[in-house]
């Protein structure tokens, strides 16, 4: 069925006519994308003139004009009708009534309207005063009734645009960053929002309002086709939920897919991202063009009145490297510059452009990308030098080189790019597609470059060190094998390949480690040290360590972390250098933890103590208050079952976050009879300040003799507090590491975080009749790594199929 044929169905039907012609339209199959838009304009455009014609007999100087997307033949689904009925100012009551012969049939249809009724003049006035109104009238069309009215208005809109331009476009630019500070980055979001956040289909608008001002013109290639993609994904959002929203959430993003007959949601979402990179790459350019010409434009006269009239002033260009120059705050290429004959000039233009702090201009990155040629294997000293200064530069690097992976320059030196490129992370620590996390990497890294012997190898290892998502299986696994051919191809030499593998391999084994691991442990330390080899490696791996995290996102480092990972490197330095880990002694109680367990036994019930842990300021950090890293609990109880589960659930039902635990036997001073645990856990509040020791303690007394009803308490407050609906978790996995230490049996759990899943899970330990020795707790986003050092009740190591048991148990019971 074509348009025509679907117009000629609504014509004469009224509403209920354009309804069913509608609906038809929107369920064809073999209809979709430009054409389904357009179709379902010009349909609307019929049924909106029958209206007006049936309402405007014998009135003149009266047109209705479509704005905005509508105007622009860009109708989705759910979009609103954007209606302007203009009129030449005679009979008011004539026109007004007009306007309900038009609105009211379409509110009656359930479609959303944003409609106005003025003048020529005051629609003008209109539009001076409001940007969101001057920028729809740009796209103004007419739909029916007198011509030359709507094309009289479009003519001094279009010039009133273009006179003040110089003026609201800088309201303009200021207006879309403020929006982009609010909705985030459209091409790293995992929930984004089509239309309002940066790169999407509002900027491209906007784009087309600079274009139309004549100021500047934004650079044109896969702009269209970007726009027409982002549109494409709303229409499937709108189709699939029925509703007139551009927020495209977790859970419908597989069902988009599908609508768009795409592979799944990851292979969507990467579409949106390489789009809305186009258009946040053609907004940059554009409005660097926009403040270059309105420099110029202020400063000229100026000038020709200082050189005497005609002359025209020549742009100052100073040199950078060679064969590129500063020009008009740019980065161009000089004038005897010649890409084809060097294939190092990219990189040393790129790398000139960071170290100054400076844009590359499109015009010199488009020249460079046209006359490519390939660099030999391995490169030559100065493409990696060049490549390094790049890395390092800091900040200004990332603005550098989304301008070369824009044209396709990234992957002409790096083809292995092409795999990560635009690679949604479904992660919620995440904050970035994983090839943007890697360049912030280098960005965090170049920080650290004056606390390693080997700044260029920590470098290239950060820009490399997730290579490996792109390929299936274990990223650090398959980024190991990638980093060796990618860092022989630059021109390392076969050491220095050999550390850049291993710093991928392990990229994640200190912040694992530190944190899932009994630091104590000779074994947890000697198995660090044989992965790592050299002292050089593990000074670059710690400083790629916190580089990482810190480029990750802010829930995945913290002084906690970073004091964790510093103990680890000191404890592997020393084994490197020499010294072996001594088996750990059970260390002498302290004043304070001798206080407490006699006064447990005194009483026969727990008590406690809190005490925050503080760290002094970094170098990095300004002088001032210590920062926390959590509060210690003391806990001393006489010696019975249940206490992890109860001391686990009590802290959940107060929101306290454990970092770490650790349970051991107290030996009790001479003359004491009793057996004491003594349980010495790092602790922090979800939300707010700490309860008080008093609370605390009551409620451990009432869940030790069973009148406290944990379980129940926190399903209640679940209840109260559903969590939101988004993608399904994994299962929870439970495994058992056999080798990790000589002295317990350790068993790690991963499991989506959730209150009192600690509580669980000593509970279904409890359960199976073994001892916990420590519990290292690590949360990374919503997924719990929790490792627990078992023994059996004597104190021993499990057999391997008791532990295999356990394991199994406890997974059981977290499905359940």
């Amino acid at each position: 069925m074509t348009s025509t044929d679907v117009s000629k169905d609504a014509e004469g039907s009224g509403p209920s006519g354009y309804a069913a012609a509608r609906l038809r339209l929107l369920t064809e199959e073999a209809r979709s994308g430009p054409p389904r838009r357009a179709a379902l304009a010009e349909l609307t455009d019929e049924w909106l003139t029958g209206l007006f014609a049936a309402g405007a007999e014998s009135l003149r100087g009266v047109s209705l004009v479509a704005v905005g997307g509508y105007g622009r033949g860009e109708l989705s689904p759910r979009s609103d009708l954007d209606l302007l009925l203009l009129h030449d100012g005679g009979d008011s009551k004539a026109v007004a009534a007009l306007a309900d012969r038009i609105w009211y049939p379409v509110w009656d249809l359930g479609l959303a309207l944003d409609h106005s009724v003025r003048t020529p003049a005051e629609a003008r006035r209109t539009a001076g005063e409001d940007l969101k109104v001057q920028l729809g009238l740009l796209d103004a069309r007419h739909i029916a009734g007198d011509l030359g009215l709507t094309a009289g208005l479009r003519t001094s809109v279009l010039a009133d645009w273009r006179n003040q331009a110089p003026k609201r476009l800088p309201e303009l630019q200021e207006l879309s960053a403020e929006r982009a500070e609010r909705q985030g980055e459209l091409q790293y979001l995992l929930e984004p929002d089509l239309k309002e956040a940066r790169g999407g289909l509002r900027d491209a608008t906007i784009l087309r309002a600079v274009a139309a001002s004549w100021l500047a013109d934004a650079p044109r290639e896969g702009l269209d086709d970007a726009r027409r993609r982002l549109l494409d994904v709303r229409d499937a959002l709108h189709l699939t939920t029925g509703r007139a929203t551009d927020r495209l959430s977790l859970q419908e993003q597989d069902q988009v897919a599908a609508e768009l007959g795409l592979l799944d949601a990851d292979t969507l979402l990467r579409q949106v991202y390489e789009a809305a990179r186009v258009i946040s790459y053609a907004s940059d350019v554009t409005w660097r063009e926009v403040g270059r010409v309105l420099r110029a434009r202020a400063v000229r006269p100026r000038l020709r009145a200082m050189l005497g009239g005609g002359a025209k002033p020549t742009a100052e260009r100073s040199p950078l490297a060679e064969g590129v120059v500063e020009q008009d705050g740019e980065v161009v290429l000089a004038r005897a510059a010649r890409p084809e004959r060097d294939p190092v000039l990219p990189l040393r233009a790129a790398a000139a452009a960071a170290q100054a702090g400076l844009p590359l201009s499109l015009h010199a990155v488009r020249r460079m990308a046209a006359n490519v040629r390939p660099l030999p294997t391995p490169w030559p000293a100065e493409a990696r030098e060049q490549l390094v200064t790049l890395l390092g530069s800091g900040r200004p690097t990332v603005e550098v080189w989304e301008a070369l992976e824009a044209e396709g320059l990234i992957t002409h030196f790096l083809p292995d790019w092409e795999r990560v490129r635009c690679r949604p992370q479904r992660n919620a620590v995440h904050i970035w597609t994983v090839d943007r996390h890697l360049i912030e990497t280098a960005v965090r890294a170049s920080e650290f470059t004056r606390r390693v012997h080997r700044p260029d190898l920590l470098l290239v290892a950060a820009l490399l060190h997730d290579i490996g998502k792109g390929w299936p299986g274990d990223h650090s696994v398959a980024g190991e094998i990638i980093v060796k051919d990618v860092a022989a191809r630059i021109g390392f030499d076969r050491d220095d390949v050999t550390v850049l593998a291993t710093l991928v391999r392990h990229h994640l084994l200190l912040v694992e480690t530190a944190t899932r691991r009994d630091l104590e442990d000779p074994a947890t330390v000697r198995s660090v040290a044989e992965a790592v080899g050299s002292q050089g490696t593990l000074e670059l791996l710690h400083a790629l360590t916190e580089a990482d995290a810190l480029a990750t996102g802010p829930a995945a480092w913290s002084s906690w972390r970073g004091s964790l990972v510093a103990d680890l490197v000191k404890r592997v330095g020393a084994v490197l250098a020499g010294d072996d880990p001594a088996e750990p002694e059970a260390a002498a109680p302290t004043a304070e933890q001798e206080r407490l367990a006699i006064e447990a036994i005194a009483t026969g019930s727990p008590v406690l103590a809190l005490r925050a842990q503080t760290e002094p300021p970094s170098e990095e950090q300004a002088p001032g208050d210590p920062e926390p890293l959590g509060v210690e609990l003391l806990i001393a109880v006489p010696d019975q079952p249940g206490v992890l589960p109860a001391v686990a659930g009590v802290l959940a039902m107060h929101r306290l976050t454990v970092r770490t635990a650790e349970l051991s036997a107290l030996d009790l001073p001479d003359g004491v009879e009793g057996a004491v645990l003594l349980l010495n856990w790092r602790v922090a509040a979800e939300y707010g300040s700490l309860p008080q020791a008093a609370r605390l303690r009551a409620d451990l007394v009432r869940a030790l003799d069973g009148s406290l009803d944990i379980a129940g308490r926190l399903a209640e407050r679940d209840a109260a507090y559903p969590r939101r609906r988004g993608v399904v978790a994994p299962p929870p996995r439970v495994t058992v590491h056999p080798a990790a230490s000589r002295l317990a049996t350790v068993i790690e759990v991963r499991a989506q975080d959730a209150p009192g899943l600690l509580f669980r899970i000593g509970r279904a330990l409890e359960d199976a009749s073994v001892r916990v020795r420590s519990a290292h707790v690590s949360t990374p986003g919503a997924n719990a790594v929790d490792a627990f050092y078992v023994t059996g009740p004597e104190g021993a190591p499990l057999p391997g199929e008791e532990a295999a048991a356990v394991a199994r148990k406890l997974e059981e019971t977290l499905r359940g």
